[in-house]
Parts: structure tokens; C-alpha cells; sequence
């Protein structure tokens, strides 16, 4: 049995509104919320464990020099707030987890340890905390930085950060609140401390003002797969979004970082590592293989490579831009300052070919493509998790309400069936029901 994510990949935003039939109004609505709390819903009647909300900050420029590209596709933005949403997906759902993204960058320690705690009252224990280290300098530039620090430098911050949000969800000890109306005593103040944290970076006096939440801390997930991203992940993560080409590459993946968790003294089995897929699912083998060679023929438009060029720029983090490299010349062997494992990624599986048909071919952002029959697709999942011995996967579609049908009410149904997904849900919290298994 293995757990199911879904992440939200551009986050509480316009997602494609356009050259998609069954994209309905979201062009109109999208910042309404109502197509993600429906989302939310069809995730739990699916059983997914959790659902995962990217965000970021900025109308992107890095491609091109202009926000054209950006705004003509809506490519992460236009995009809302997503802290203000988690509540309204929590209210229709009961039991699936929800993770919201904050950045170690731009937010302060005390803000994000108070707004999470916040929200773990709100969504009775359910709320999780994607931890990001920021990949625009555009972002950088919204909160008064000239630039995103170095690569290395902001994972030390991250570090720092993480530990100073846990310093104030400590604060308050366990039997500080009494509640006691005879008295009358709220809560005991000699188990409320301050926590006078002083870093390189961060300085917070604490304590926290609000009580703890039900899980007094919300569930950790990290999405970076650098050698950096691992580290922080391997001491503080629950959960973990991850890459993987191969099963041996998913294999090798899992080891390091249960290696990495020993070093710092952590049971492996507390962290759930999700691999990113992509399922194209049909009526049949053959409807979902003939849609399959559709998007890869789509793959090479103008349209397509356009927008991937535009992702490369924005993961160098503004570094490079991919406009300025020749599509027929060989993919350029560079850096970045961004999300440098996903630019990695790209550049070393390009070698060899041009950049035209990189763009075309390689998938930075997923790894193993299942297509066929719900059922097809649901025994190819079950067999490559009984090789890679991992905890699950990440699905990241775009979210139109058809994908959400398909894989809600198609793949899951037939990933039950086979017994290789929850039945139901067992625990009140996010943390419990991700660690039952």
C-alpha cells in the first residue's frame, strides 16, 4: 500500500485557462476558489493523503526580458494568496491533509510559525508547511532584497528558520491551557516561555501568542532536490516531493536520504517520499496511448516551446535566459540560482541533443509516464512502487475538472480495487494518517 499526493503545481492561480476545452470558466473565476475546493473534495473521496499548494510571488520577466510570455499564458500568475484558501478547502473535506507553501526567504520565522498554528486550529489538524528557500529574484525583489541570496547560503538560512518556528511552536508547554472558569485560570503562565532566539539571520523573542494547534506543529514537506534541499529535508521533513527518470534513480534517491535521516538520528519510516508522475488515462489502452502521442506531437509547437523555454529561465532563477540560446544548437551547459536541481536535471539529460528536441522530450518536472486504462495504469503504479520500496507518488496535473473525474473517479477506484491505496482514513490529523503506514 503506498500514499497518494496531489501538488497544485502553480499554485492558487489562473492554472491554463486556454487551449483547453474542458477548461470551463476558469479564466473568469479562478480566483473565486470554487474549482479547488472541488478539487479538495474529489481528492478525499479518492483517498489521497494530501493535497499540496505551490506559490510564489512575482510576474516572472526572466524570459525574454518581459512579462508577455508570462501574462499571455498565465504561467504562475496571475496567482492569489493560498494561506486564505487552505480554510475553505478544510471546510469541505474532513479528513485529507492540506500543505500550503511558505518561503524561509520572504517569510519572518514568527509570522509563519503564528499563521500555521492558526490554521491548524481552523482546519482541525490537517494543515501541512511546504518549506521553500525562494527561486525568483523577481520575488526577492517584492519584499525589498535586490537579489535571492546564493543557492548554499539560503538553505543555511532555511535551517536556521526551521529552527526558530520550532523553538516558538514549543513555547508553550503541554498543560498550559486550563481553561478553568472557577478560579478563574486561562492558561498557566509558568509553562509559557519566551524563546529568545538569536541566529545569523533570524532573531525572535516569542513566545508564540496563540495556544498550540492539534498537531502542535504542521506537517513538514520539502520539495528540494539538490544536496542542500536533501539535507533540510532529511532533518526536519515528513513528507518529500521528488523526481525520479528511473526506477533505479528513484531507488538511489530513497537510499540517500534514508542515509541521510540515520545521520541525523531520524527513523526513515517518518519520512514519506512522493515521486512525481504522469498518468494519461482512457477508456481504453488505445485512447490513452493515441492521447499520449497527441501531447507529445503538441510537445514541439510553437506554443509548447515557448513555455518550456520560459520554465527553464524562471527555474535558473533569472540567471539565464533561454530565449537567447539557439533552439537547433546544443543544450548549454549552465547554472543557475534558482531551482538548480530541476535546470540540472534538464542539462545533463540534454547532453547530446539540441535544445529543440530537449524541449521536446525531456520532462524535468515528472518522472516515470504511466498510460493506459485506469486499471492498466493502476497495476503499472503498483509494480513500480514494489521496486523503487518507496512511499507513494505525486500527481500534478492541470486542474481542470475532466482530470480531476479521471483520475478521482477512474484511477483511484482502480488502485483501491488492487488494494494499493487507503480504503479510508483512520486518524483525525494529517500527521497520523500520514504515518500509519
Amino acid at each position: 500500500m503506498f500514499h497518494l499526493g496531489w501538488f497544485m503545481g502553480s499554485g492558487f492561480s489562473v492554472q491554463t485557462w486556454q487551449g483547453d476545452p474542458w477548461a470551463g470558466n476558469t479564466g473568469h473565476d479562478w480566483m473565486k476558489g470554487d474549482l479547488f475546493v472541488d478539487l479538495a473534495a474529489a481528492l478525499e473521496r479518492a483517498r489521497f493523503d494530501y493535497l499540496l499548494v505551490e506559490d510564489t510571488s512575482m510576474i516572472e520577466d526572466a524570459y525574454g526580458g518581459s512579462t508577455e510570455t508570462t501574462l499571455k499564458y498565465g504561467l504562475l500568475g496571475p496567482k492569489s494568496d493560498p494561506v486564505p484558501l487552505i480554510p475553505l478547502l478544510t471546510q469541505r473535506t474532513k479528513h485529507i491533509g492540506v500543505a500550503v507553501t511558505l518561503s524561509t526567504s520572504f517569510y519572518h520565522p514568527y509570522m509563519a510559525a503564528r499563521t500555521m498554528t492558526t490554521l491548524d486550529h481552523l482546519t482541525d489538524g490537517r494543515v501541512g508547511l511546504n518549506v521553500v528557500t525562494g527561486s525568483s529574484r523577481r520575488a526577492a525583489q517584492q519584499y525589498g532584497y535586490e537579489d535571492l541570496q546564493p543557492h548554499a547560503e539560503r538553505y543555511q538560512m532555511a535551517h536556521e528558520w526551521m529552527d526558530a518556528v520550532n523553538a516558538l511552536w514549543e513555547s508553550w508547554e503541554e498543560g498550559a491551557v486550563l481553561v478553568d472558569q472557577e478560579t478563574p485560570r486561562y492558561a498557566d503562565h509558568t509553562k509559557v516561555h519566551p524563546v529568545d532566539f538569536v541566529g545569523k539571520y533570524f532573531k525572535t523573542r516569542g513566545p508564540l501568542n496563540t495556544i498550540p494547534g492539534p498537531q502542535r506543529r504542521p506537517v513538514i514537506v520539502q520539495a528540494g532536490a539538490s544536496q542542500s534541499g536533501r539535507d533540510l529535508a532529511a532533518k526536519h521533513a515528513e513528507s518529500m516531493l521528488a523526481h525520479g527518470s528511473s526506477i533505479e534513480s528513484m531507488k538511489a534517491f530513497r537510499e540517500d536520504m534514508h542515509r541521510r535521516m540515520k545521520e541525523y538520528g531520524r527513523d526513515p519510516s517518518t519520512l514519506k517520499i512522493l515521486f512525481l508522475i504522469d498518468v494519461t488515462l482512457g477508456e481504453t489502452d488505445a485512447v490513452a496511448q493515441a492521447r499520449d502521442e497527441a501531447h507529445k506531437e503538441h510537445m514541439r509547437s510553437d506554443a509548447a516551446v515557448e513555455r518550456r523555454l520560459w520554465g527553464l529561465s524562471y527555474s535558473s532563477g533569472g540567471t539565464h535566459d533561454f530565449s537567447q540560446y539557439d533552439l537547433d544548437g546544443p543544450v548549454p551547459d549552465v547554472w543557475g540560482n534558482g531551482e538548480t536541481s530541476t535546470l540540472r536535471n534538464f542539462v545533463e539529460r540534454g547532453q547530446g541533443l539540441s535544445l529543440r528536441e530537449a524541449i521536446a522530450t525531456i520532462d524535468t518536472h515528472s518522472g516515470l509516464g504511466f498510460v493506459g486504462s485506469p486499471d492498466t495504469v493502476a497495476a503499472k503504479m503498483g509494480e513500480a512502487m514494489d521496486e523503487v520500496g518507496g512511499d507513494g507518488y505525486l500527481l500534478s496535473p492541470t486542474v481542470t475538472r475532466r482530470n480531476i473525474a479521471e483520475i478521482a473517479d477512474g484511477l483511484a477506484p482502480a488502485l483501491r480495487k488492487r488494494g494499493l491505496i487507503r480504503d479510508g482514513y483512520n486518524h483525525s490529523t494529517f500527521r497520523e494518517n500520514l504515518l500509519e503506514f
